[in-house]
């Protein structure tokens, strides 16, 4: 068995620039990964087949799965007879925002590479990743990283100013095609990419706090009031900032000083059975 770590994620940055003709959303995002991750155990088989093994009831064992989509693009392109079991020990929470689904589909591409020694560089899978969704992408380098396009286009940045993150997802799952089919692009407030990729560089935590932003953020708040609860919560007990990651629900609050931590942890515990309190990865290296 070949184990693989599949880090989330969180946006510091999503910004919706406007609708493509091919029906996505041109965006832009600054992504970094933290420290929860699932694991994938990857296991040949010799009947051909791709199976998807998982004890999580939320996660699909077919064609939906995407690190399925992921096996079996690399098989067919490749023509590979071998077969695989894909396990799936799930840590990320399933529909959060945190793109566990991504991870899990981008850290199978990464295995299966070694598994059938495929010899493929990273920017050619990032290219397979693209083919099965938006974040698949940067997931596949991991780190921290300026995303546009769709998504797929991947600039490396250094990783952001060290802290501690506190996750907290409230027990409802949320469509991102419902979120952006929601959206007014003429009602988007545009997000600053620019100071945010200059505290990064800079390792300015203040200026990084200060320029967080998500233009999803207001939508998924109509729709699912209790998230605007759970913001407002870490932000009372102590959080340096807070936004909601990706299309939501999850949030996240930066901290800076561990002497916060618990307090902010346990205080959330009361409202969201889902928190978790990680360290950011932000390094590519972060994978190995």
């Amino acid at each position: 068995m070949l184990y693989v770590k599949a880090p989330a994620k969180i946006n510091l940055i999503l910004d919706v620039l406007h609708k493509r003709p091919d029906g996505y959303h041109e965006v832009e995002m600054i992504m970094t990964t933290v420290d929860l991750a699932d694991r994938i155990g990857l296991e040949p088989r010799t009947d051909g087949q791709i199976r998807i093994i998982s004890a999580d009831r939320y996660v699909p064992d077919d064609h939906r799965n995407l690190a399925y989509q992921a096996a079996k693009l690399l098989k067919d392109t490749y023509r590979i007879k071998q077969g695989v079991s894909i396990t799936l020990e799930k840590k990320i929470p399933v529909a959060a925002g945190l793109a566990g689904g991504s991870s899990d589909a981008a850290a199978t591409l990464r295995g299966l590479n070694d598994l059938w020694n495929l010899k493929l560089t990273l920017n050619q899978l990032a290219e397979h990743g693209a083919k099965i969704g938006s974040d698949v992408s940067f997931c596949v380098y991991g780190g921290t990283a300026l995303a546009t396009g769709r998504g797929e286009i991947i600039q490396e940045l250094p990783a952001p100013p060290n802290c501690w993150i506190i996750l907290a997802k409230p027990s409802i799952g949320v469509s991102t095609a419902d979120v952006y089919g929601s959206l007014k692009i003429n009602e988007v407030i545009h997000q600053n990419s620019k100071d945010m990729i200059r505290a990064i560089y800079e390792k300015d935590y203040e200026l990084m706090c200060e320029s967080m932003g998500n233009a999803l953020e207001a939508v998924t708040l109509k729709l699912h009031p209790e998230v605007s609860m759970i913001k407002e919560q870490m932000m009372k007990f102590g959080a340096d900032a807070v936004l909601m990651s990706g299309s939501g629900p999850t949030v996240f609050g930066l901290v800076q000083h561990e002497s916060r931590v618990n307090r902010i942890y346990n205080g959330l515990r009361g409202f969201c059975d889902e928190v978790y309190a990680v360290r950011l990865l932000g390094d590519r290296d972060s994978l190995a």
